[in-house]
């Protein structure tokens, strides 16, 4: 696995709703809740995938505001491996508040 090129990342962030770079080795999102517990509760699913494929985010929780972000330090920058997780993420966002 290699970090993607300028190009690439900024393809992807495109397809990817709220996502943008943090920095030019980290990618975020900020995602907002009603209620402080729903927003724990999609905390606890992306630490369910991110178990599942081994990729952990950085996680702030500022009461109803949750911000992810991803790097995949090993490689030193972005990779796939940081595109699909936050595609997950996006996926259990929509699951948590339809």
């Amino acid at each position: 696995m290699s970090t993607l090129d300028n190009e690439a990342i900024e393809r992807r962030l495109n397809e990817l709703d709220g996502w943008k770079r943090s920095d030019a080795k980290t990618i975020e999102r900020t995602f907002s809740f009603e209620e402080f517990l729903t927003g724990i509760s999609f905390v606890n699913k992306v630490a369910e995938y991110a178990e599942e494929v081994q990729h952990h985010p950085h996680v702030t929780i500022d009461h109803t505001t949750i911000t992810i972000r991803y790097s995949t330090h090993d490689q030193g920058g972005i990779t796939e491996k940081d595109m699909d997780s936050a595609a997950a993420c996006n996926r259990i966002f929509s699951e948590i508040t339809s």
